[in-house]
């Protein structure tokens, strides 16, 4: 195992040490119209575009516009290659003249929505969870419906209401109907929720009509992130029958602006639950990609869960074999999520839907309030942790979203 060059000062115990190197996008106080590509190293991030520019010049057009969309696009042999040089030039003191002035502080940077999203598809991954969710809404039947353990359910979301961790999200409006109602009603959502979720983010695209084995999924996924999938149940419910979730859930997604790339990833690996299954062969893998990924919910401040992603059935890999088993094509830049992270403890569910049983038992808080769903002005914050070489963790990094109130409907116009 490399380690970070004694200059550099980053303490081995660093979630944010050579072991992990996640790429991101910023823009440096005074300098707000100039995207860069960066590093996160310890509490600093090194300046990509211009060491690139310096040391790798063949490499340097993937990061001159300060996102990663071509980077991503490049594939894995570029990925291999500039970690590679990353990694020597954080742990050689040769390289310390080249790099020491690119080193911003974390704090004095502005982080940004690291790639252009393309397209965003949501899974329903865990048993917990959904054995949850059932519970909850079929208490006479099955909790897990017949399809579950043979296919990753999932739906496509909206690519273009992704934003980056520190947005604040505006409570949706919509339509609901309340219990016993005879009439739905348009207003405020009532029952604003959040999800704890691991995201893939596609490299490598892949063409119409092909679809992407179960065993190339790391040829086409560049890392993962952390995904806050916040959700409005009450609009969610009364729309979701015949065809899924729409607007309960398209008015917001969350993600950590680090990208934590998958070859930083293989001291965390895992076997799913799904490996001892008997599925149909496209869905069939020989490699372990469980991953240990430990997540932690703080409310306000508070921690009110710890999810586990090591408890999750479906692998990113059989994810992705579904989502183009039909031949539907994968684009750079698409993103997909896992799902609600839950674990089988009432302290691991990922979301309050499960926590306070779809309101019914609310969560009491240190400070003597109660939540059943999330408060305007609440703050919410998703981080994650990855298994990492000699039992360190390494980060993933952290989503966070507060909650704004939703804008009051506008008055009918009258003829």
């Amino acid at each position: 195992m490399a380690h970070a060059a004694a200059w550099l000062g980053v303490p081995p115990e660093h979630p944010f040490g050579i072991a992990a190197l996640p790429y991101g996008s910023y823009t440096a106080a005074g300098h707000a119209e100039e995207y860069r590509v960066g590093v996160a190293l310890g509490d600093s991030v090194l300046d990509l575009t211009t060491a690139t520019d310096r040391l790798m010049p063949g490499r340097a057009h993937l990061f001159s516009s300060g996102s990663l969309d071509e980077f991503l696009a490049a594939g894995d042999g570029a990925w291999a290659q500039v970690r590679a040089d990353l990694t020597r030039w954080l742990s050689e003191d040769a390289f310390r003249p080249a790099i020491e002035d690119l080193l911003v502080p974390a704090a004095a940077v502005t982080l940004r929505l690291p790639f252009t999203v393309a397209d965003y598809v949501d899974f329903y991954a865990s048993e917990h969870h959904a054995t949850n969710i059932g519970k909850i809404f079929r208490p006479d039947s099955q909790p897990l419906t017949p399809n579950w353990k043979h296919l990753p359910i999932g739906y496509h979301g909206r690519a273009g209401t992704v934003v980056v961790s520190g947005t604040a999200i505006r409570r949706p409006c919509g339509q609901s109907r309340q219990p016993g109602a005879a009439q739905p009603a348009y207003g405020p959502c009532a029952k604003l929720d959040f999800e704890a979720e691991l995201g893939f983010v596609v490299g490598s695209h892949s063409h119409l009509g092909e679809p992407v084995p179960a065993d190339r999924f790391a040829e086409h996924v560049f890392g993962v992130c952390v995904v806050n999938d916040w959700s409005a149940r009450d609009i969610q419910s009364w729309e979701y029958v015949p065809l899924g979730p729409f607007l309960g859930k398209s008015f917001g997604t969350t993600i950590s602006p680090w990208i934590l790339p998958l070859a930083a990833l293989e001291h965390a690996r895992v076997r799913p639950p799904s490996r001892d299954a008997q599925l149909l062969g496209y869905l069939t893998e020989t490699a372990d990609w469980g991953l240990d990924i430990d997540f932690e919910v703080r409310l306000n401040g508070h921690v009110i869960s710890r999810p586990p992603y090591s408890t999750m059935y479906w692998s990113p890999a059989q994810m992705l074999a579904h989502m183009t088993g039909n031949g539907a094509s994968s684009r750079s830049g698409d993103l997909y999520a896992s799902g609600t992270v839950s674990g089988p403890e009432y302290s691991q569910r990922g979301s309050l839907i499960e926590l306070t049983w779809n309101g019914r038992d609310p969560l009491s808080l240190p400070d003597g309030s109660q939540r059943a769903w999330l408060h305007d002005a609440d703050e919410l914050t998703i981080s994650a942790t990855a298994q990492g070489p000699d039992g360190a963790r390494i980060g993933i990094g952290s989503a966070t979203g507060c909650i704004l109130p939703a804008v009051p409907e506008p008055p009918a116009e009258h003829a």
